[in-house]
């Protein structure tokens, strides 16, 4: 019986960390380094321009205060727009993007009006994140996944609160310290302040 309760509660969780550093071999942990590099000079050269200075032709990029206020607290960092972005690509090097991804998209979510709209895409979000072995699939217990399942037929702006928060309390305990303490972050730092050249200007 404990084996058959062991085997039940194993698929109905996601894996419960991401990819620590520690686990990489040190040819993928070059390779992760190159790709956030790569992402982070794209996104301060290319996805900011005519955003924040439509009128001019030159890339915009955070402050000094505006990167040293991302390691005050995850809701900060979450709160700045390239905070954010540089947050998803640091998880998408520990392989689990899905996270943030998540809660984004519950931010989005509660601001629909229309049970029409709610129905849809709370259905959208339970194939997508929520049900067992769904392509992005997070880790949550079972009766978390059960109370939403229960609820898409009538879903509500707080369908999905419970197990926002629960992904916010795994990103905020884990992957944020790391994020503050990782290389990427550093370089960010380096780079507002002008003391690195891994985005040319």
């Amino acid at each position: 019986m404990r084996e058959k309760l062991s085997s039940m509660s194993s698929q109905n969780m996601a894996p419960t960390h991401c990819m620590k550093p520690s686990d990489l071999s040190a040819e993928k942990k070059g390779i992760k380094r190159k790709n956030w590099r790569n992402r982070i000079r794209f996104l301060w050269t290319n996805s900011s321009k005519s955003i924040l200075h439509p009128m001019k032709n030159r890339s915009y990029r955070p402050s000094v205060d505006d990167v040293n206020q991302w390691e005050q607290s995850l809701d900060k960092l979450l709160a700045h727009k390239y905070g954010k972005a540089a947050f998803r690509i640091f998880l998408k090097s520990e392989f689990c993007e899905e996270n943030i991804e998540f809660w984004t998209t519950c931010e989005n979510y509660k601001t629909l009006t229309s049970q029409k709209d709610l129905v849809s895409k709370a259905n959208t979000i339970y194939e997508e994140f929520i049900k067992s072995e769904a392509p992005k699939e997070i880790n949550l217990d079972f009766n978390t996944k059960n109370a939403i399942e229960q609820s898409l037929n009538a879903p509500t702006a707080t369908t999905f609160q419970a197990a926002q928060k629960k992904i916010y309390s795994l990103m905020e305990n884990n992957s944020y310290p790391r994020f503050i303490n990782s290389d990427l972050y550093k370089e960010l730092c380096a780079v507002a302040s002008g003391k690195s050249k891994l985005v040319k200007y």
